[in-house]
């Protein structure tokens, strides 16, 4: 027999910047709330150094998303680890957030309302090799990854400012790097307007090669990565280049799978008003799994708090 699901006011999916801030407003005003997530930190964990979040002139990703999560446990916050959300979907004006474990098993939340702030996560390369050689030389995080290329040769490849950040960092740290952009050297050299001082000073590095106009095709290797393959857009010509380290820097997807409840732009990103909400009564959504343009930590941690105002605001309006 299965039991009922028991009924919150707020269930908050997400324990990273965003989902931590509106857990700590959510619990300084006593509602009755859960927050589930797969992890704690997201990508803010992943981070590497964090040196604009106001207040803290230095601290690294890792300590800040622990930092988060202990403020939220000076309330004693109730977070549901190891849960993935499948789907949330409406029972009359309640809705059902319904999860799984990692062995498969459901769990259902029934709540008033929900603040979905489950970030963003890397796009993939989709291309041969890439799945079999996760965490064996190819990473999506240069910040996590990177020190364990000492000396080496790597490959980064991106066209925009993580990429050209993730070479840079490479250059102090391994002997030779490659950045390899879709771009041709003629569209703004290679990357984004904007990025002029990233390049000019990844240009002055002795052990910078940059491959303009490149489509890499596939990540080479058995049990570690040694090597990748691209083909030149303009000559169809396919080049292999040996390497020991892939750092994939396309930019990211947000994690809005589960949300088909709400309106999403063409990218995936939920589509939101000042006040975090959507266009479904009683869901609020926060931080960079939003259509807000700029990903950073402390905006995640604004809108956390505006979504929980605007859910506390909601769920005093409530009425069955």
């Amino acid at each position: 027999m299965s039991h009922s699901p028991q009924t919150y006011d707020l269930v908050i999916i997400g324990a990273a910047a965003a989902g931590c801030a509106a857990a700590v407003y959510a619990a300084r005003r006593h509602l009755n709330f859960v927050v589930v997530t797969k992890d704690i930190g997201g990508e803010v964990a992943l981070s590497g150094e964090v040196e604009n979040w106001p207040g803290i002139e230095h601290i690294t990703g890792f300590e800040l998303a622990q930092n988060f999560h202990k403020h939220t446990q000076a309330y004693n916050t109730p977070i549901e680890q190891g849960l993935s959300v499948e789907t949330i979907e409406q029972d009359g004006k309640y809705h059902l957030v319904k999860t799984k474990n990692y062995g498969g098993k459901e769990k259902i939340f029934k709540t008033k309302s929900v603040i979905i702030g489950s970030g963003i996560h890397p796009r993939e390369l989709g291309v041969t090799g890439e799945k079999e050689l996760k965490g064996k030389g190819l990473t999506y995080c240069t910040v996590c990854d990177g020190p364990l290329f000492k000396g080496k040769i790597t490959t980064t490849i991106g066209a925009g400012s993580a990429a050209l950040e993730s070479a840079l960092m490479m250059a102090e740290i391994a002997s030779k790097v490659y950045l390899v952009t879709k771009y041709p050297k003629e569209n703004h050299d290679g990357f984004p307007k904007g990025e002029t001082i990233l390049l000019r000073k990844l240009q002055e590095k002795n052990n910078v090669e940059i491959i303009y106009n490149a489509n890499t095709t596939e990540v080479l290797g058995e049990n570690n990565v040694t090597g990748c393959k691209y083909t030149d857009n303009d000559s169809g010509e396919e080049h292999t280049l040996d390497t020991d380290g892939v750092m994939v820097h396309i930019g990211m997807t947000p994690n809005s799978q589960f949300a088909g409840c709400v309106r999403k732009n063409t990218s995936g990103e939920i589509e939101i008003n000042i006040l975090c909400q959507t266009d479904r009564p009683g869901i609020f959504a926060a931080g960079d799994v939003t259509n807000v343009p700029y990903n950073q930590i402390a905006i995640a941690a604004g809108h956390g708090a505006t979504a929980a105002l605007s859910a506390i605001d909601y769920i005093n309006r409530w009425s069955e």
